[in-house]
């Protein structure tokens, strides 16, 4: 494998700057920051879930136990579907714009849009107004992941692409360190509304930040990765532009990395939107006192994500081929996720203590971080630079139709069927895996030029 630096040059861009530049990692800080906001906006909701008892037009039922609340649940689970529903159709529009404007503007738009939608959550006085604002709020975030993606694309060779991505996902988990204070402070002095104004102005503080940065001017050349898969395009590209679509979904990449995405996202979402709810109701615990095993979860799961990243380029550096280590890393994060399993079993062996429910949770979400690394860094490995918001957009838009099935089946079950949802959840991994194998036998080669990789 070769991540030399290609003569390949693009319009508008320099390739001056040094390729062992230390400004690559400020680019990463960037985009761990826009992560960290991007899941802050998108977890309010789950936050202040207790809260929202006490909010009439949520419909709880004051005189039934938490665990027959119906109306309650069933409003609560279309406002997160609308969100889900929003945020994949979101997707396949991002990919696509991002790949026109080019990453500094198609970011900035995107956060533009979900900082302000996130704000004006503040203003609902209905369950639909709450599904209003989380379309517009699904519809921004899901501007984040194609172009921090594209990004890693442009400014990391392939064996750093990992714990590129690794070290800015991992934004997803401090922003539960960073949540919970920051919620429980605007709520406990202003309300529940306060909270959506507290971790909305921070996207338009970011926006500053990266509309100052010189994006484009400081950009690194392609890899010899990303060159070969220039060259293998070429022919399909029509004037220097975009890839077609329809070259795209031809082929076989685009669709391993959207099953990927569509079996396991809802995972992850099941953690962020049902693990206060989950300790709320297992174990009687309100945000003030489950906040010590929230944030257990995301400490972890920091961990896994960025040793998970690590993992792949790490066996690069050793030797294996571009294939080998990012399947052998995500072979390893599917195996961690299996004792997932237990969970619901801790309540009956644990009554009073959440610990060992928690620390298993903890393991599958650090596990789900590390597999989520390594499966964003693959269409780096199959496709240019040029298509990368695209797929990681149809991955995205699969993902969160998968996230709104899966949470389809957790409002339902969670409660008095849970083995189901923590059984289905340990298993997607292990599947998606096999479904990749099939589908795309040889990563980073070039379809083309088999002797790149």
């Amino acid at each position: 494998m070769s991540s030399n630096t290609a003569s390949i040059s693009e319009p508008g861009y320099t390739t001056t700057a040094p390729d062992n530049s230390n400004i690559r990692w400020f680019v990463c800080f960037l985009l761990f920051l826009a992560t960290t906001i991007n899941y802050m906006d998108r977890s309010v909701f789950s936050f202040i879930e207790p809260l929202l008892h006490n909010v009439p037009f949520m419909g709880w039922n004051t005189l039934a136990d938490r665990f027959h609340q119906p109306i309650f649940d069933n409003n609560y689970g279309n406002v997160i579907i609308c969100f889900q529903i929003a945020y994949g159709v979101g997707f396949l529009i991002a990919g696509r714009v991002i790949d026109k404007l080019g990453t500094k503007i198609g970011y900035a738009v995107a956060i533009l849009i979900w900082a302000l939608s996130s704000m004006c959550h503040s203003l609902v006085g209905s369950v639909v107004g709450f599904c209003i604002a989380r379309i517009f709020l699904g519809l921004g975030e899901s501007g984040n992941f194609p172009a921090a993606i594209k990004a890693t694309t442009e400014w990391f060779p392939t064996e750093e692409r990992g714990k590129a991505v690794g070290l800015f996902n991992s934004g997803s988990n401090v922003s539960f360190f960073l949540a919970p204070l920051l919620i429980g402070f605007a709520t406990a002095h202003y309300g529940w509304r306060a909270a959506f104004l507290a971790t909305g102005s921070l996207g338009m503080l970011w926006l500053i930040a990266w509309m100052w940065f010189p994006y484009n001017r400081l950009r690194r050349g392609s890899t010899q990765t990303q060159a070969n898969l220039q060259a293998d395009f070429a022919s399909q590209t029509a004037y220097g532009g975009n890839i077609p679509l329809s070259v795209l979904l031809r082929r076989p990449g685009t669709y391993a990395f959207a099953i990927g995405k569509g079996l396991t996202d809802g995972v992850w979402w099941f953690y962020l939107f049902y693990l206060p709810q989950f300790l709320n109701r297992n174990y009687g615990l309100d945000l003030k006192h489950a906040y010590w095993y929230i944030v257990t979860v995301y400490v972890i799961s920091s961990v896994g994500s960025i040793f998970g990243g690590s993992l792949s380029g790490w066996l690069m550096a050793r030797g294996y081929s571009v294939n080998a280590g990012r399947k052998l890393a995500m072979l390893s994060m599917a195996i961690l996720v299996l004792p997932l399993v237990f969970v619901p079993h801790m309540g009956a062996i644990f009554p009073a203590n959440p610990w060992p429910a928690t620390l298993l949770i903890a393991l599958a979400a650090a596990a789900h971080q590390g597999w989520s690394a390594n499966l964003f860094s693959t269409p780096g490995d199959m496709f240019p630079s040029t298509a990368v918001s695209t797929i990681v957009g149809i991955g995205g838009a699969a993902g969160a139709v998968g996230g709104a099935c899966f949470t389809w089946v957790v409002k339902r079950n969670l409660s008095l069927h849970q083995l189901l949802v923590f059984s289905m959840a340990a298993a997607a991994y292990l599947v998606a895996l096999a479904i990749f194998q099939l589908l795309v036998p040889r990563l980073g080669v070039a379809k083309l030029t088999p002797e790149a990789v």
